[in-house]
């Protein structure tokens, strides 16, 4: 068993310090050891995209990322997303709009959506399809991600 090493990591706004095993993946020690799970594990293999969380405002599939690859880096959850009770625009339109139904691939989804926004708050229907077609959903048919991405970018638009 390998010895575990201290690392620093910054989630959601927060400090940790936690201990490691080198080969320990960013998703174990999100879920394991902070005990934030919002992201998921589908496939351990970085294809399904249930574990995709923000790093450095970029999406990445944390069950691929080792989680000493994170130190220094400001790591988004879908924890991290509401402020202060009010859910993000995204969260809020994913609900009125139906894009969930089990909802296993739903924070993956919504984090690849507001990295998306935060490059391009005005994406087209294709932009947001290209977005997410890392993301796999085995309930919805994409129809009613795709609505609420895009009403969630009016909504936006709206709001400024």
């Amino acid at each position: 068993m390998a010895m575990k090493q201290l690392i620093a990591l910054n989630v959601n706004g927060e400090s940790y310090e936690v201990a490691v095993e080198p080969r320990m993946t960013l998703l174990e020690v999100l879920r394991d050891v902070l005990g934030l799970t919002g992201t998921k594990n589908g496939c351990s293999i970085g294809n399904c995209g249930s574990c995709t969380v923000l790093m450095d405002g970029k999406p990445v599939v944390s069950c691929l990322l080792l989680a000493m690859e994170a130190q220094d880096k400001f790591i988004l959850t879908i924890e991290g997303l509401a402020k202060d009770g009010d859910l993000h625009v995204l969260q809020q339109a994913f609900i009125d709009h139906g894009a969930l139904q089990c909802g296993f691939c739903t924070p993956g989804l919504i984090l690849v959506a507001k990295a998306l926004f935060d490059k391009n708050p005005n994406p087209t229907e294709e932009e947001v399809k290209e977005a997410i077609s890392g993301n796999l959903c085995r309930c919805t048919g994409y129809t009613s991600i795709v609505e609420a991405i895009l009403a969630a970018a009016r909504s936006q638009k709206e709001e400024k």
